[in-house]
Protein backbone atom coordinates (compact mmCIF):
# COMPACT_ATOMS: atom_id res chain seq x y z
CA UNK A 1 0.00 0.00 0.00
CA UNK A 2 2.92 2.46 0.72
CA UNK A 3 4.75 1.89 -2.14
CA UNK A 4 1.94 2.11 -4.50
CA UNK A 5 0.93 5.45 -2.72
CA UNK A 6 4.34 6.70 -2.96
CA UNK A 7 4.50 5.69 -6.68
CA UNK A 8 0.94 7.50 -7.56
CA UNK A 9 1.72 10.67 -5.44
CA UNK A 10 5.07 10.90 -7.37
CA UNK A 11 3.43 10.78 -10.36
CA UNK A 12 0.74 12.91 -9.55
CA UNK A 13 3.71 15.32 -7.97
CA UNK A 14 5.49 15.32 -11.83
CA UNK A 15 1.29 16.20 -13.04
CA UNK A 16 1.48 19.11 -11.01
CA UNK A 17 4.84 20.11 -11.97
CA UNK A 18 4.55 19.78 -15.65
CA UNK A 19 1.55 21.90 -15.62
CA UNK A 20 4.09 24.65 -14.52
CA UNK A 21 5.70 23.88 -17.71
CA UNK A 22 3.01 23.96 -19.82
CA UNK A 23 2.47 27.96 -18.43
CA UNK A 24 5.91 28.09 -19.57
CA UNK A 25 4.74 27.31 -23.13
CA UNK A 26 1.75 28.97 -22.71
CA UNK A 27 0.22 26.40 -24.93
CA UNK A 28 -3.40 26.13 -23.05
CA UNK A 29 -2.50 22.15 -20.96
CA UNK A 30 -2.13 23.42 -17.73
CA UNK A 31 -5.54 22.78 -16.61
CA UNK A 32 -5.21 19.19 -17.84
CA UNK A 33 -2.26 18.95 -15.95
CA UNK A 34 -2.94 20.32 -12.68
CA UNK A 35 -6.62 18.83 -13.00
CA UNK A 36 -4.79 15.53 -13.59
CA UNK A 37 -2.28 15.87 -10.68
CA UNK A 38 -5.10 16.25 -8.37
CA UNK A 39 -7.14 13.38 -9.72
CA UNK A 40 -4.16 11.67 -8.81
CA UNK A 41 -3.04 13.11 -5.67
CA UNK A 42 -5.96 12.10 -3.47
CA UNK A 43 -5.57 8.82 -4.12
CA UNK A 44 -2.16 8.62 -3.58
CA UNK A 45 -2.10 10.41 -0.31
CA UNK A 46 -4.99 8.09 1.29
CA UNK A 47 -2.56 5.38 0.29
CA UNK A 48 0.08 6.76 2.15
CA UNK A 49 -2.15 7.20 5.06
CA UNK A 50 -3.14 3.91 4.96
CA UNK A 51 0.44 2.19 5.00
CA UNK A 52 2.02 5.09 7.10
CA UNK A 53 4.01 3.31 10.36
CA UNK A 54 4.27 -0.21 8.35
CA UNK A 55 7.60 -1.41 7.79
CA UNK A 56 8.67 -0.64 4.43
CA UNK A 57 10.54 -3.62 3.23
CA UNK A 58 10.02 -4.73 -0.53
CA UNK A 59 9.69 -8.75 -0.41
CA UNK A 60 9.43 -11.20 -3.41
CA UNK A 61 5.96 -11.34 -3.97
CA UNK A 62 5.07 -8.04 -3.01
CA UNK A 63 7.06 -6.65 -5.67
CA UNK A 64 6.16 -8.81 -8.23
CA UNK A 65 2.26 -7.93 -7.34
CA UNK A 66 3.61 -3.79 -7.34
CA UNK A 67 5.25 -4.32 -10.57
CA UNK A 68 2.00 -5.91 -12.51
CA UNK A 69 -0.36 -3.31 -10.78
CA UNK A 70 2.17 -0.52 -11.64
CA UNK A 71 2.82 -1.69 -15.40
CA UNK A 72 -1.37 -2.10 -16.09
CA UNK A 73 -2.42 0.34 -13.66
CA UNK A 74 -0.28 4.26 -13.97
CA UNK A 75 -0.85 4.30 -17.89
CA UNK A 76 -4.82 4.77 -16.73
CA UNK A 77 -3.60 7.37 -14.75
CA UNK A 78 -0.85 8.54 -17.36
CA UNK A 79 -3.67 8.98 -20.04
CA UNK A 80 -5.49 11.76 -18.58
CA UNK A 81 -3.35 14.91 -20.21
CA UNK A 82 -4.47 13.01 -23.35
CA UNK A 83 -7.98 13.06 -22.74
CA UNK A 84 -7.78 16.14 -20.88
CA UNK A 85 -5.96 18.35 -22.90
CA UNK A 86 -6.36 19.76 -26.38
CA UNK A 87 -5.70 16.35 -27.65
CA UNK A 88 -9.41 15.22 -26.61
CA UNK A 89 -8.21 11.26 -27.35
CA UNK A 90 -10.75 9.74 -26.23
CA UNK A 91 -10.00 7.17 -23.23
CA UNK A 92 -8.74 3.96 -26.05
CA UNK A 93 -6.65 5.79 -27.70
CA UNK A 94 -5.42 7.63 -24.65
CA UNK A 95 -4.54 4.63 -22.61
CA UNK A 96 -2.91 3.48 -25.76
CA UNK A 97 -0.91 6.61 -26.40
CA UNK A 98 0.57 5.94 -22.42
CA UNK A 99 1.17 2.10 -22.11
CA UNK A 100 2.82 2.75 -25.44
CA UNK A 101 4.73 5.20 -24.12
CA UNK A 102 5.62 3.40 -20.44
CA UNK A 103 6.60 0.67 -22.13
CA UNK A 104 8.70 2.34 -24.60
CA UNK A 105 6.96 0.69 -27.37
CA UNK A 106 6.47 4.00 -29.49
CA UNK A 107 3.27 3.15 -31.32
CA UNK A 108 1.48 6.34 -31.57
CA UNK A 109 -2.16 7.10 -32.67
CA UNK A 110 -1.75 10.97 -32.55
CA UNK A 111 -1.45 12.58 -36.20
CA UNK A 112 -0.11 16.36 -36.21
CA UNK A 113 2.64 15.97 -34.20
CA UNK A 114 3.97 18.95 -35.52
CA UNK A 115 1.40 21.52 -34.88
CA UNK A 116 0.68 19.97 -31.18
CA UNK A 117 0.93 21.23 -28.17
CA UNK A 118 4.62 21.17 -26.39
CA UNK A 119 3.49 20.37 -23.08
CA UNK A 120 1.99 17.16 -24.43
CA UNK A 121 4.63 16.21 -26.55
CA UNK A 122 7.04 16.66 -23.61
CA UNK A 123 4.60 14.95 -21.39
CA UNK A 124 4.54 11.66 -23.87
CA UNK A 125 8.46 11.66 -23.91
CA UNK A 126 9.04 11.44 -20.02
CA UNK A 127 6.49 8.81 -20.01
CA UNK A 128 9.17 6.76 -21.60
CA UNK A 129 12.40 8.20 -20.09
CA UNK A 130 10.39 6.83 -16.82
CA UNK A 131 9.61 3.71 -18.61
CA UNK A 132 12.87 2.84 -19.91
CA UNK A 133 14.82 3.19 -16.19
CA UNK A 134 11.83 1.71 -14.78
CA UNK A 135 12.99 -1.65 -17.19
CA UNK A 136 16.18 -1.09 -16.04
CA UNK A 137 15.36 -1.96 -12.32
CA UNK A 138 12.79 -4.74 -13.08
CA UNK A 139 15.52 -6.07 -15.03
CA UNK A 140 18.15 -5.95 -11.92
CA UNK A 141 15.87 -6.34 -8.99
CA UNK A 142 13.26 -8.66 -10.03
CA UNK A 143 13.39 -10.73 -13.29
CA UNK A 144 16.66 -12.28 -12.23
CA UNK A 145 14.89 -14.00 -8.67
CA UNK A 146 11.91 -15.11 -11.12
CA UNK A 147 14.40 -16.91 -13.33
CA UNK A 148 12.70 -16.17 -16.57
CA UNK A 149 14.16 -16.55 -19.74
CA UNK A 150 17.57 -17.21 -18.19
CA UNK A 151 17.89 -13.32 -16.61
CA UNK A 152 19.15 -15.64 -13.33
CA UNK A 153 22.89 -15.43 -14.69
CA UNK A 154 22.53 -11.55 -14.33
CA UNK A 155 22.45 -12.07 -10.92
CA UNK A 156 24.27 -9.49 -8.97
CA UNK A 157 26.98 -10.48 -6.59
CA UNK A 158 25.20 -8.55 -3.86
CA UNK A 159 22.15 -9.26 -4.12
CA UNK A 160 20.32 -12.00 -1.27
CA UNK A 161 17.47 -13.03 -1.41
CA UNK A 162 17.40 -14.04 2.59
CA UNK A 163 14.00 -14.01 3.65
CA UNK A 164 12.68 -13.45 0.60
CA UNK A 165 14.20 -9.68 0.14
CA UNK A 166 15.16 -8.86 -3.48
CA UNK A 167 18.15 -6.62 -2.37
CA UNK A 168 20.41 -6.15 0.53
CA UNK A 169 21.04 -2.74 -0.53
CA UNK A 170 20.08 -1.31 -3.54
CA UNK A 171 20.35 2.33 -2.98
CA UNK A 172 24.02 3.04 -3.92
CA UNK A 173 23.28 0.70 -7.45
CA UNK A 174 19.98 3.42 -7.74
CA UNK A 175 22.35 6.14 -7.51
CA UNK A 176 24.87 4.83 -10.01
CA UNK A 177 22.33 3.74 -12.99
CA UNK A 178 20.42 6.73 -12.49
CA UNK A 179 23.53 9.05 -12.82
CA UNK A 180 24.69 6.61 -15.86
CA UNK A 181 21.09 7.24 -16.89
CA UNK A 182 21.29 10.80 -16.85
CA UNK A 183 24.29 11.44 -18.08
CA UNK A 184 23.64 9.67 -21.22
CA UNK A 185 20.50 11.40 -21.74
CA UNK A 186 22.28 15.09 -21.54
CA UNK A 187 24.90 13.71 -23.86
CA UNK A 188 22.42 12.35 -26.63
CA UNK A 189 20.43 16.35 -25.39
CA UNK A 190 24.18 17.71 -26.49
CA UNK A 191 24.43 15.65 -29.87
CA UNK A 192 21.16 16.60 -31.05
CA UNK A 193 21.20 20.51 -30.25
CA UNK A 194 24.61 20.70 -31.87
CA UNK A 195 23.66 19.14 -34.92
CA UNK A 196 20.64 20.81 -35.48
CA UNK A 197 17.72 20.30 -33.47
CA UNK A 198 15.47 23.24 -31.25
CA UNK A 199 16.68 22.97 -27.58
CA UNK A 200 12.55 21.30 -27.29
CA UNK A 201 13.39 19.24 -30.02
CA UNK A 202 16.28 18.07 -28.37
CA UNK A 203 15.24 17.40 -25.15
CA UNK A 204 12.06 15.39 -26.60
CA UNK A 205 14.47 13.39 -28.56
CA UNK A 206 16.86 12.86 -26.14
CA UNK A 207 14.80 11.18 -23.44
CA UNK A 208 13.15 8.40 -26.17
CA UNK A 209 16.49 8.00 -27.71
CA UNK A 210 18.22 6.59 -25.00
CA UNK A 211 14.89 5.00 -23.35
CA UNK A 212 14.98 3.24 -26.72
CA UNK A 213 11.16 4.26 -26.79
CA UNK A 214 11.04 6.32 -30.10
CA UNK A 215 8.31 9.00 -29.67
CA UNK A 216 9.04 11.75 -32.06
CA UNK A 217 8.24 15.13 -32.06
CA UNK A 218 6.98 14.65 -35.48
CA UNK A 219 4.65 12.54 -38.03
CA UNK A 220 8.03 12.10 -40.05
CA UNK A 221 10.21 11.06 -37.32
CA UNK A 222 13.94 11.64 -37.51
CA UNK A 223 13.20 11.83 -41.42
CA UNK A 224 12.02 15.68 -40.38
CA UNK A 225 15.30 16.72 -39.22
CA UNK A 226 19.47 17.17 -40.14
CA UNK A 227 21.27 14.35 -41.40
CA UNK A 228 23.55 14.77 -38.67
CA UNK A 229 20.78 14.08 -36.24
CA UNK A 230 20.32 10.56 -37.26
CA UNK A 231 23.96 9.56 -35.99
CA UNK A 232 23.43 11.17 -32.99
CA UNK A 233 20.53 8.99 -32.75
CA UNK A 234 22.10 5.87 -33.80
CA UNK A 235 25.11 6.31 -31.02
CA UNK A 236 22.57 6.82 -28.22
CA UNK A 237 19.60 4.24 -29.48
CA UNK A 238 22.66 1.99 -29.11
CA UNK A 239 23.69 3.32 -25.40
CA UNK A 240 20.47 2.33 -24.45
CA UNK A 241 20.63 -1.15 -25.72
CA UNK A 242 23.58 -1.65 -23.98
CA UNK A 243 23.25 -3.21 -20.55
CA UNK A 244 23.44 -0.72 -17.71
CA UNK A 245 25.41 -2.73 -15.53
CA UNK A 246 28.51 -2.83 -17.77
CA UNK A 247 28.15 0.87 -17.11
CA UNK A 248 28.43 0.75 -13.69
CA UNK A 249 31.34 -1.57 -13.96
CA UNK A 250 33.35 0.62 -16.21
CA UNK A 251 32.60 3.80 -13.91
CA UNK A 252 33.90 1.74 -11.09
CA UNK A 253 36.82 -0.22 -12.84
CA UNK A 254 37.69 1.70 -15.82
CA UNK A 255 36.83 -1.65 -18.11
CA UNK A 256 34.42 -4.19 -18.57
CA UNK A 257 34.20 -6.84 -16.38
CA UNK A 258 35.37 -9.87 -18.14
CA UNK A 259 32.22 -12.59 -18.25
CA UNK A 260 29.53 -10.09 -16.71
CA UNK A 261 27.59 -8.27 -20.42
CA UNK A 262 30.64 -8.74 -22.71
CA UNK A 263 29.38 -11.18 -24.19
CA UNK A 264 26.27 -9.89 -25.11
CA UNK A 265 27.58 -6.80 -26.16
CA UNK A 266 30.08 -8.34 -28.55
CA UNK A 267 26.61 -10.12 -30.36
CA UNK A 268 24.31 -7.10 -30.42
CA UNK A 269 27.55 -5.13 -32.54
CA UNK A 270 27.82 -8.12 -34.58
CA UNK A 271 23.86 -8.56 -34.96
CA UNK A 272 23.84 -5.06 -36.20
CA UNK A 273 27.43 -5.07 -38.36
CA UNK A 274 25.95 -7.56 -40.39
CA UNK A 275 22.52 -6.78 -40.66
CA UNK A 276 23.32 -3.37 -41.93
CA UNK A 277 26.06 -4.60 -44.20
CA UNK A 278 23.85 -6.35 -45.77
CA UNK A 279 20.60 -3.74 -46.07
CA UNK A 280 23.70 -1.77 -47.11
CA UNK A 281 24.36 -3.99 -50.22
CA UNK A 282 20.56 -4.24 -51.48
CA UNK A 283 20.36 -0.12 -51.48
CA UNK A 284 23.85 0.21 -53.48
CA UNK A 285 22.48 -2.26 -55.96
CA UNK A 286 19.24 -0.31 -56.08
CA UNK A 287 21.80 2.32 -57.25
CA UNK A 288 21.75 4.16 -53.80
CA UNK A 289 25.04 6.38 -52.98
CA UNK A 290 27.59 5.12 -50.25
CA UNK A 291 26.90 7.55 -48.25
CA UNK A 292 23.44 7.50 -47.86
CA UNK A 293 23.41 3.86 -48.14
CA UNK A 294 25.46 3.44 -45.47
CA UNK A 295 23.30 5.82 -42.69
CA UNK A 296 19.74 4.84 -43.75
CA UNK A 297 21.09 1.05 -43.17
CA UNK A 298 22.77 1.32 -40.05
CA UNK A 299 20.23 4.03 -39.08
CA UNK A 300 16.93 1.83 -39.42
CA UNK A 301 18.83 -1.77 -38.75
CA UNK A 302 19.73 0.00 -35.29
CA UNK A 303 16.62 1.53 -34.62
CA UNK A 304 14.50 -1.83 -35.08
CA UNK A 305 17.34 -4.24 -32.72
CA UNK A 306 17.12 -1.79 -30.47
CA UNK A 307 13.42 -1.59 -30.44
CA UNK A 308 13.55 2.05 -30.69
CA UNK A 309 11.30 2.42 -33.68
CA UNK A 310 12.77 5.63 -34.77
CA UNK A 311 12.60 6.08 -38.81
CA UNK A 312 13.90 8.11 -41.37
CA UNK A 313 12.55 6.34 -44.44
CA UNK A 314 9.73 3.63 -45.30
CA UNK A 315 12.14 0.72 -46.01
CA UNK A 316 9.24 -1.51 -47.24
CA UNK A 317 10.06 0.24 -50.64
CA UNK A 318 13.57 -1.45 -50.44
CA UNK A 319 12.09 -4.85 -51.52
CA UNK A 320 10.99 -8.24 -50.44
CA UNK A 321 13.92 -9.03 -48.88
CA UNK A 322 14.69 -6.46 -46.87
CA UNK A 323 10.81 -6.31 -45.57
CA UNK A 324 11.40 -9.87 -44.45
CA UNK A 325 14.60 -8.81 -42.77
CA UNK A 326 13.13 -6.00 -40.68
CA UNK A 327 10.53 -8.73 -39.67
CA UNK A 328 13.00 -10.44 -38.04
CA UNK A 329 15.33 -8.19 -36.62
CA UNK A 330 12.14 -6.62 -34.65
CA UNK A 331 12.28 -9.96 -32.70
CA UNK A 332 16.03 -9.57 -31.53
CA UNK A 333 16.40 -7.02 -28.98
CA UNK A 334 19.35 -5.05 -26.95
CA UNK A 335 21.26 -6.52 -24.30
CA UNK A 336 19.59 -7.80 -20.66
CA UNK A 337 19.49 -5.31 -18.27
CA UNK A 338 19.16 -2.54 -20.86
CA UNK A 339 16.40 0.18 -21.72
CA UNK A 340 15.78 -2.43 -25.24
CA UNK A 341 12.94 -4.81 -25.47
CA UNK A 342 12.03 -7.64 -27.42
CA UNK A 343 13.95 -11.33 -27.02
CA UNK A 344 17.59 -10.13 -26.09
CA UNK A 345 20.63 -11.00 -27.89
CA UNK A 346 22.13 -13.16 -24.68
CA UNK A 347 19.15 -15.52 -25.17
CA UNK A 348 20.28 -16.35 -28.86
CA UNK A 349 23.43 -17.14 -27.38
CA UNK A 350 22.28 -19.30 -24.52
CA UNK A 351 20.50 -21.31 -27.30
CA UNK A 352 23.54 -21.12 -29.88
CA UNK A 353 25.85 -23.01 -27.08
CA UNK A 354 23.31 -25.36 -26.01
CA UNK A 355 22.67 -26.32 -29.97
CA UNK A 356 26.15 -26.70 -29.95
CA UNK A 357 26.91 -28.60 -27.28
CA UNK A 358 24.06 -30.98 -28.32
CA UNK A 359 25.91 -31.44 -31.60
CA UNK A 360 29.55 -31.96 -29.94
CA UNK A 361 27.88 -34.54 -27.27
CA UNK A 362 26.19 -36.45 -30.76
CA UNK A 363 29.71 -37.00 -32.39
CA UNK A 364 31.11 -37.52 -29.19
CA UNK A 365 28.83 -39.14 -26.81
CA UNK A 366 31.36 -39.59 -23.60
CA UNK A 367 32.35 -35.90 -24.18
CA UNK A 368 31.66 -33.97 -20.21
CA UNK A 369 32.95 -29.80 -21.13
CA UNK A 370 30.89 -28.08 -19.22
CA UNK A 371 29.07 -25.15 -21.28
CA UNK A 372 30.05 -21.26 -20.47
CA UNK A 373 28.86 -18.45 -21.11
CA UNK A 374 31.20 -15.18 -20.79
CA UNK A 375 33.11 -17.54 -18.58
CA UNK A 376 30.66 -18.70 -16.52
CA UNK A 377 29.09 -22.04 -16.25
CA UNK A 378 26.08 -22.56 -17.87
CA UNK A 379 23.86 -25.39 -16.49
CA UNK A 380 21.20 -27.22 -17.72
CA UNK A 381 18.29 -25.06 -15.35
CA UNK A 382 19.25 -22.09 -17.25
CA UNK A 383 19.25 -23.71 -20.91
CA UNK A 384 16.20 -24.85 -19.95
CA UNK A 385 14.72 -21.61 -18.69
CA UNK A 386 15.74 -20.12 -21.68
CA UNK A 387 14.16 -22.87 -23.93
CA UNK A 388 10.99 -22.09 -21.82
CA UNK A 389 11.08 -18.28 -22.14
CA UNK A 390 11.61 -19.13 -25.81
CA UNK A 391 8.33 -21.45 -26.22
CA UNK A 392 6.18 -19.03 -24.37
CA UNK A 393 7.34 -16.14 -26.40
CA UNK A 394 6.62 -17.95 -29.84
CA UNK A 395 3.33 -19.06 -28.31
CA UNK A 396 2.85 -15.03 -27.52
CA UNK A 397 3.13 -14.09 -30.34
CA UNK A 398 1.09 -16.47 -32.55
CA UNK A 399 -1.66 -15.99 -29.81
CA UNK A 400 -1.52 -11.83 -30.35
CA UNK A 401 -1.47 -12.70 -34.15
CA UNK A 402 -4.81 -14.73 -33.90
CA UNK A 403 -6.40 -12.58 -31.96
CA UNK A 404 -5.39 -9.61 -33.75
CA UNK A 405 -6.67 -11.29 -36.79
CA UNK A 406 -9.98 -12.00 -35.19
CA UNK A 407 -10.57 -8.16 -34.91
CA UNK A 408 -10.81 -7.17 -38.40
CA UNK A 409 -6.91 -7.02 -39.25
CA UNK A 410 -5.29 -8.50 -42.47
CA UNK A 411 -2.86 -11.22 -42.14
CA UNK A 412 1.07 -9.14 -42.01
CA UNK A 413 -0.50 -6.20 -39.83
CA UNK A 414 -1.48 -8.97 -37.46
CA UNK A 415 1.56 -11.14 -37.57
CA UNK A 416 3.76 -7.64 -37.29
CA UNK A 417 1.78 -5.97 -35.19
CA UNK A 418 1.76 -9.07 -32.59
CA UNK A 419 5.81 -8.68 -32.90
CA UNK A 420 6.08 -4.98 -32.67
CA UNK A 421 4.15 -5.26 -29.26
CA UNK A 422 5.64 -8.08 -28.08
CA UNK A 423 8.76 -6.47 -29.04
CA UNK A 424 8.29 -3.29 -28.06
CA UNK A 425 9.28 -1.47 -30.94
CA UNK A 426 7.03 0.39 -32.18
CA UNK A 427 6.10 0.37 -35.84
CA UNK A 428 5.00 -2.77 -37.81
CA UNK A 429 4.83 -3.37 -41.54
CA UNK A 430 2.15 -3.02 -43.84
CA UNK A 431 -0.02 0.13 -45.56
CA UNK A 432 -1.47 0.73 -41.95
CA UNK A 433 1.10 0.43 -39.38
CA UNK A 434 4.36 0.68 -41.13
CA UNK A 435 7.34 2.99 -40.61
CA UNK A 436 5.44 5.31 -42.54
CA UNK A 437 1.80 4.36 -40.91
CA UNK A 438 0.05 5.36 -37.93
CA UNK A 439 -2.53 3.19 -35.29
CA UNK A 440 -5.09 6.05 -34.88
CA UNK A 441 -7.18 3.89 -37.76
CA UNK A 442 -6.87 0.48 -35.85
CA UNK A 443 -10.38 -0.12 -34.04
CA UNK A 444 -10.69 -0.32 -30.75
CA UNK A 445 -10.62 -4.21 -29.65
CA UNK A 446 -7.51 -3.97 -31.51
CA UNK A 447 -5.58 -1.33 -29.48
CA UNK A 448 -6.44 -3.08 -26.13
CA UNK A 449 -5.43 -6.29 -27.55
CA UNK A 450 -1.83 -4.75 -28.28
CA UNK A 451 -1.69 -2.74 -25.46
CA UNK A 452 -2.03 -6.33 -23.68
CA UNK A 453 0.89 -7.76 -25.38
CA UNK A 454 3.12 -4.35 -25.19
CA UNK A 455 2.80 -4.64 -21.45
CA UNK A 456 3.26 -8.42 -21.27
CA UNK A 457 6.37 -7.84 -23.65
CA UNK A 458 7.61 -5.11 -20.80
CA UNK A 459 7.57 -7.54 -18.45
CA UNK A 460 8.77 -10.53 -20.27
CA UNK A 461 5.47 -12.76 -19.96
CA UNK A 462 6.55 -14.59 -16.92
CA UNK A 463 6.22 -11.97 -14.63
CA UNK A 464 2.42 -11.47 -15.25
CA UNK A 465 1.60 -14.88 -15.91
CA UNK A 466 3.28 -15.61 -12.10
CA UNK A 467 0.81 -13.06 -10.67
CA UNK A 468 -2.14 -15.82 -11.56
CA UNK A 469 -0.77 -18.95 -10.01
CA UNK A 470 -2.63 -19.55 -6.84
CA UNK A 471 0.76 -21.84 -5.15
CA UNK A 472 1.90 -17.92 -5.99
CA UNK A 473 0.07 -16.28 -3.10
CA UNK A 474 -0.92 -19.17 -1.20
CA UNK A 475 3.43 -20.28 -0.62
Amino acid sequence: MLTSGWLLAGMAGLAALHGAVAQFFSDGQAPAFYATAVIGFVPGVLALAAGWGTKPDLHFRQAVLITVLAWFGLPVFCALPFILGSWHLGFVDALFESVSGLTTTGSTVVIGLDDSPPSLLLWRSILQWIGGVGIIALSIALLPFLKVGGMQLFKMESSDRTGEKLLASPNQLAVAIGAIYLGLTIACLIGYRVTGMTGFEALCHALTTVSTGGYSTSDASLGNFPVATHWVATIFMAAGALPFMAYVRLARNNVFRPGRGLGQVGGFFLVIGLASAVICTLRLIEDQSLPVAIRQAVFNVTSVVTTTGYATADYQLWGSFAIAAFFFLTFVGGCAGSTAGGFKIFRFEVLAKALWENLNRTAQPHSLAPMRINGQRLRAEDVASVALFSAVYVATFAIGALVLGATGLDLMTSLSGSATALANVGPGLGAVIGPAGNFSGLPHSTKLVLGAIMVLGRLEIFTVLVFFVPRFHTA
